[in-house]
């Protein structure tokens, strides 16, 4: 079953390779349209070509993408409705138009709704085809292919790809054509969708193409080191979803997916900048304002000397954290205690007097 995990592995490259630019120029809902409206592409070359590999699928539903893509661009310039609005109608009536298509003539065609929509990578290496002599699967073959095109696209056009991302005013200066780049872009996530409907079907392909690189995008800020990061983060879903999947008996898709959000909450949490450090960092701040306070309290007239129960009723602080306070004061010698008062050192004296520099409060 080794294929089928290469299967997987190589659609999580070939997606994540694109997905970094789909984060970056907040494509992330068009690309969900996307994976859902080309199936009206996929149904109707299917009908008319009744073979599940013909090249025809993959044309017409590259071109059913583009149209997607064009159709929202056109509504959404009208200003009369907003983007997001747009791509809800447009992939929504698309995309229904597919499903009864399928739900209407399935029982008479070899296309079942549920692995379509949800793909099941583990019949890949059934569907096999014969190269230089050695049988793989058809999958592995068409995705190996799209991944090198579109790892030699981003190699290529990877300066028009990085102006036009960051600053499309520039790369119009410069003589770049975003609109063209844009749309080689939406056609190669269009080809790329289609060709990981064996692996992980119409539903779970936006996790592919979006969740590694969200990642990466929380770790890193250079374009380059996000692509191999993405890339990175896409194979080790990959293997831990294969590996669970399969122990388990569940949808290796399904488990990679999810898999991919673990991943991503992960590093959202415990990043540098995540919600821990975040909550560690505003937590520290507070205590150090806290314990400013209490010393810029002491420096003033009539509050030299002051009790526990004058602090505790001035900041509202319970028994705890005036003690927590109190001992990082004493400790660090900012102030002294001596018959159940409290004073300001020399240390303490300096502090106040340079923070009320620094903050050009009155002296």
């Amino acid at each position: 079953m080794i294929e089928v995990l290469l299967v997987l592995v190589v659609t999580a490259l070939a997606t994540s390779v694109l997905g970094v630019f789909l984060v970056l120029r907040g494509l992330s809902m068009t690309t969900d349209a996307i994976s859902h409206t080309i199936l009206l592409g996929i149904v109707l070359a299917f009908f008319i070509t009744n073979d599940i590999r013909s090249p025809w699928l993959i044309i017409a539903a590259s071109i059913v993408g583009i149209l997607t893509v064009y159709i929202i661009e056109l509504v959404s310039r009208t200003q009369l409705v907003r983007q997001d609005a747009a791509i809800g109608l447009v992939f929504t009536a698309l995309f229904a138009a597919a499903i009864i298509l399928i739900s209407k003539y399935s029982g008479n065609v070899h296309l079942d709704m549920d692995v379509v929509l949800m793909g099941e990578v583990i019949f890949a290496p059934f569907n096999r085809i014969e190269v230089l002599g050695f049988s793989i699967p058809n999958a592995l073959w068409q995705l190996s292919i799209i991944l090198l095109v579109n790892a030699g696209f981003v190699a290529l056009f990877y300066k028009e790809l990085k102006l036009t991302t960051f600053d499309s005013k520039f790369a119009f200066i410069a003589g770049f054509s975003a609109t063209f780049i844009y749309y080689v872009l939406m056609t190669l996530v269009s080809v790329t969708a289609v060709a990981a409907f064996d692996a992980v079907g119409s539903i779970l392909v936006i996790n592919f193409f979006v969740a590694p690189a969200l990642t990466a995008y929380l770790l890193v800020r250079r374009l380059s080191s996000m692509i191999w990061l993405s890339m990175l983060f896409a194979v080790i879903n990959s293997v831990l979803g294969y590996l669970i999947g399969f122990g388990y008996d569940l949808s290796v898709a399904g488990v990679t997916s999810f898999i991919a959000l673990v991943t991503f909450m992960i590093v959202f949490i415990f990043n540098p900048d995540g919600w821990v450090n975040n909550k560690i960092r505003s937590m520290k701040q507070k205590h150090s304002f806290t314990r400013a306070m209490i010393l810029m309290l002491m420096n003033e007239r009539g509050h030299t000397r002051l009790t526990e129960r004058e602090i505790t009723a001035h900041f509202n602080l319970g028994r705890k954290q005036f003690d927590k306070h109190m001992e990082y004061l004493l400790i660090n010698d900012y102030i002294e205690k001596a018959d159940g008062h409290y004073t300001l050192t020399e240390r303490g004296e300096e502090y106040t007097h340079y923070t009320r520099i620094k903050y050009e409060l009155p002296i």
